[in-house]
């Protein structure tokens, strides 16, 4: 079975719903929604969806979207903590000090929701506890502009695999309790920074990218282009980095054959593809791959690569064509009620009493699909958010209350 993937820009506002102050014009913010849409279908292939081993075009469309969709939505939630405490200008003064206890407050709830969901013994590996955690680790940074951002970013995929890969190698043998491990069955913190399926060591590099890109004068034509160029590049960078480390290294493809992994198919498509397995930790050739989840340097920096493209393609496509902006609002009215969408997901898998994630028939995933785009559409018709991003901002008025 392939590791669930599941994601979310989740408990931050819908682009489209986020006042702009810089100039940008409403069709980039709706861009941004447009992306995170597209990423909730993704989530939903590699959650209800076939499983990608079963081959074939339905298959190899279900594995497009395994890991790719997760890295999208950690990217974008860079860019909407960006949007709250000021994308091209961080807010200063009492502003900057409210919106960044609104970031606080959204983290702490995406805790304690994630924290919860987990605790009900749904069998989605809930990803909502990890975010609030992400929040909280790279908020410090917000008032940084674009290029140090991006080389916090690079570094963070350089160096942070390599440490995460010797801290779980070193807490392998170890009994951590108390604290570490609070609150039993959810994610403690080691769960929330090191061992879980999401951990904050290997994905905030993600976050961070999407801040970097948020700083940006994305109504610029060269800006537009040298992104695109960027994010090319970092994929196929990723991608032949690992096809070429995994064939040239000696006996890199048989250590990871010996190294536990293997759920069928071919450790040489690990340069790409998770059909075949995820990394077990007992041997260094597993930072060789990039295989979505494995939570590599190759990895991070192939599928930051792939969101930059999307998120380039979203804007320059919402911005040319009018018409296409209008066929796609329900994409768009999706993206712009993502925590709404995922909490749905999670409660509808529940309901439905699916257990095998992913490895349902396909028209399963397409009821989804057209439920939850059915909601978003008619919901966005008369309210401005999604009934849980309401309840969320809600939740952060005291912000209002910071001097």
């Amino acid at each position: 079975m392939t590791q669930n993937a599941d994601h979310t820009a989740l408990a931050l506002p819908a682009a489209a719903q986020v006042p702009e102050t810089t100039g940008s014009s409403t069709g980039r913010l709706i861009g941004v929604d447009l992306a995170r849409g597209l990423a909730v279908f993704g989530m939903y292939a590699a959650r209800v969806g076939p499983d990608p081993s079963q081959g074939g075009v339905t298959g190899h469309l279900m594995e497009l979207a395994h890991g790719r969709a997760s890295a999208l939505f950690a990217f974008l939630a860079g860019f909407s903590i960006m949007l709250i405490t000021g994308r091209r200008t961080p807010k200063t003064g009492r502003a900057g000090r409210q919106a960044v206890a609104k970031v606080v407050i959204r983290a702490l709830v995406l805790l304690a929701l994630g924290t919860a969901l987990t605790l009900s013994g749904t069998p989605v590996e809930v990803i909502l506890a990890f975010y609030g955690l992400y929040f909280l680790l790279v908020l410090p940074l917000h008032r940084l502009a674009a290029r140090p951002l991006a080389i916090i970013a690079v570094a963070g995929a350089l160096v942070l695999p390599q440490i995460l890969y010797f801290v779980q190698h070193a807490l392998a043998d170890a009994e951590p309790g108390g604290i570490w491990t609070w609150p039993a069955g959810g994610d403690g913190i080691l769960s929330l920074l090191f061992t879980g399926s999401y951990p904050a060591l290997a994905w905030i590099p993600f976050v961070i990218a999407g801040m970097a890109v948020a700083r940006l004068d994305l109504a610029a034509t060269a800006v537009r282009i040298r992104l695109a160029l960027t994010g090319a590049g970092l994929a196929v960078l990723g991608h032949s980095g690992s096809f070429l480390a995994l064939h040239l290294v000696p006996g890199a493809l048989t250590a990871l054959g010996e190294s536990g992994w293997g759920e069928g198919g071919s450790a040489a498509s690990a340069w790409w593809s998770d059909t075949w397995g995820y990394p077990s930790g007992s041997t260094p050739a597993g930072l060789l791959v990039a295989s979505p989840h494995s939570e590599t340097t190759l990895s991070i920096l192939a599928n930051t690569g792939v969101a930059i493209a999307v998120l380039v393609g979203c804007l320059a496509a919402v911005d040319a064509f009018p018409r296409f902006r209008r066929l796609a609002h329900p994409v768009i009215a999706v993206g712009s009620m993502s925590l709404t969408a995922y909490v749905f997901h999670v409660v509808g898998i529940r309901v439905l009493g699916i257990k095998e994630l992913p490895g349902s028939p396909l028209h399963v995933l397409l009821g989804f699909i057209v439920a939850v785009t059915v909601l978003a559409t008619l919901w966005s018709r008369r309210f401005r958010r999604g009934p849980l991003e309401w309840l969320l901002a809600k939740a952060t008025k005291p912000a209002q209350l910071v001097h």
